[in-house]
């Protein structure tokens, strides 16, 4: 089983840089981070175009040296659709994951499902993980428990937490247990390698104070032996 490559969403908006954070914890189990920012325009002028990119650039920048990794891998694309962008991004390098932050109109400490992560959780065929607001703030984002949706006829959920669990040496627990991060499988009736949440999965995202990772049918995700990334 392949490492599990992760794309983070990054326009240095309003918590954006907690979806850093959560890709700062996902790296540090191993997984193969890379951050993408979604330019919507093309400017037809050549010296506004270069100024354009020269900021994407530069934004991506700040967003690597959050993530305390200065050689991490950035994309700048050019979409209309920032979710549709991100999806052809995690196609083309096949990417498992697109991380998101919470709606920027989340209170503190709660998940908020913006526009383009429910666009992806809408049949999307990678992975979507949502930071709760103000992750980035919190002094300490070490994962100790991580809690996992039960499915009988799909092991997704399960073994994703309990892999990345052992990766990062915290506990794998039931979804009605507290953790700092909550694993939820797909529909039984979507296609295999889709994601699309139930009512109740969809209640538990809502009510969430933790991180949400929300896996498609059928797919475990791989983590491997944490690494160690700067402060």
């Amino acid at each position: 089983m392949s490492t599990t490559k992760i794309i983070v969403s990054y326009d240095g908006t309003n918590n954006e840089d907690d979806a850093i954070a959560l890709g700062r914890i996902f790296a540090s189990a191993g997984a193969e981070v890379a951050l993408a920012y979604v330019r919507h325009t093309h400017e037809h002028e050549s010296d506004l175009e270069a100024l354009a990119q020269s900021e994407a650039e530069t934004l991506l920048e700040r967003g690597a040296a959050l993530l305390g990794n200065s050689g991490v891998q950035r994309h700048i694309i050019s979409d209309r659709s920032t979710p549709a962008g991100l999806r052809a991004l995690a196609e083309r390098t096949g990417a498992n994951v697109v991380v998101f932050c919470s709606d920027s109109h989340t209170a503190k400490g709660r998940i908020g499902v913006g526009n383009s992560a429910q666009w992806l959780l809408e049949n999307g065929p990678v992975a979507v993980a949502i930071a709760p607001s103000g992750l980035a703030q919190r002094s300490d984002s070490h994962l100790q428990r991580i809690a996992f949706t039960a499915d009988p006829a799909d092991n997704s959920a399960h073994d994703t937490a309990v892999g990345l669990a052992a990766a990062l040496g915290a506990s794998a627990v039931p979804a009605n247990e507290p953790a700092e991060l909550l694993v939820v499988g797909s529909r039984p009736e979507i296609e295999p390698g889709r994601v699309a949440v139930s009512a109740a999965s969809r209640r538990l995202i809502d009510d969430a104070a933790w991180s949400v990772l929300v896996v498609p049918r059928g797919v475990t995700l791989a983590f491997g032996a944490p690494v160690s990334l700067s402060a």
